[in-house]
């Protein structure tokens, strides 16, 4: 782990921005130093281990408090219902990373949001892409960050209430979002489950950015010009790729909130 947050940690302390990786700090909400804390999950004597505020001590160790449990139940449900719902739709793959794009809809280099970087076409071309392209967006995180002409372009118009109807695998947004709900579910998952989808976000958002409208081309990371159909072959084939491997850590998160549900039901 330290391997993965010691540049971001530098960073931050020098007061540096990167359009890529901060993404994973400051959209996501876990500090570094939680993500470094190891938990092994509901249910699992930790020998020796000390009591605090989460933990209990029991013979030969410490548990999570039970409480801990009884008061996310419903936290737990929800992201489950969600969870199933992404996995029971096949993945959409013609979105071609048009949200980053809608992002930037008729705004000058200055309105942009990383406006430190340039734009790899003119405003004006970018533009024309998004209108010849078309937008098709399910995921509401992303949509809310179109601009106020972009939004009418999409051809869903997703809401907070709508997520748990539009959500599919194929998304890169939603398949970096298993992070999220992997550590809104900590402690009471493992840690080595919320490092994994960690791991997987944060090279999706590579991909999410190099398909941007930015040229980030000298942090290294190449542009995957989706305006060409050479472009936009390589992002499907990626788009699938992240999907296929977003699977089993989405069934793993599934699974462990029908434990912890069914832990909720059974008598202490």
């Amino acid at each position: 782990m330290d391997g993965w947050l010691a540049q971001h940690l530098a960073r931050r302390r020098d007061g540096v921005k990167h359009p890529v990786h901060d993404f994973l700090f400051t959209y996501y909400s876990l500090r570094p130093a939680q993500l470094r804390r190891w938990h092994p999950g509901h249910g699992v004597v930790l020998r020796d281990g000390a009591p605090d505020r989460d933990y209990l001590a029991v013979d030969g160790g410490v548990v999570l408090d039970p409480a801990l449990l009884a008061r996310r139940a419903d936290a737990v449900r929800w992201i489950r219902d969600l969870l199933a719902a992404t996995a029971s739709r096949p993945a959409q793959l013609g979105c071609f990373g048009m949200h980053e794009w809608a992002m930037v809809y008729r705004q000058t280099q200055d309105q942009v949001r990383h406006n430190s970087w340039p734009l790899r076409l003119s405003p004006a071309a970018t533009a024309e892409v998004v209108q010849d392209r078309g937008v098709r967006c399910t995921h509401f995180d992303a949509f809310r960050f179109f601009t106020a002409p972009a939004r009418p372009l999409n051809v869903h118009q997703p809401t907070r209430e709508l997520q748990p109807a539009l959500e599919q695998p194929g998304c890169l947004h939603a398949n970096m979002d298993l992070y999220k709900w992997a550590y809104k579910l900590s402690p009471l998952v493992p840690s080595e489950l919320v490092t994994a989808c960690f791991a997987l976000s944060r090279e999706i958002r590579e991909l999410d950015m190099r398909a941007s409208p930015y040229d980030l081309a000298d942090l290294g990371f190449p542009p995957v010009r989706i305006e060409t159909p050479e472009g936009r072959a390589e992002y499907a084939a990626a788009q699938r790729s992240f999907a296929d491997r977003a699977a089993p850590l989405r069934a793993a998160l599934l699974a462990a909130c029908d434990r912890l549900l069914a832990d909720t039901l059974t008598p202490a």
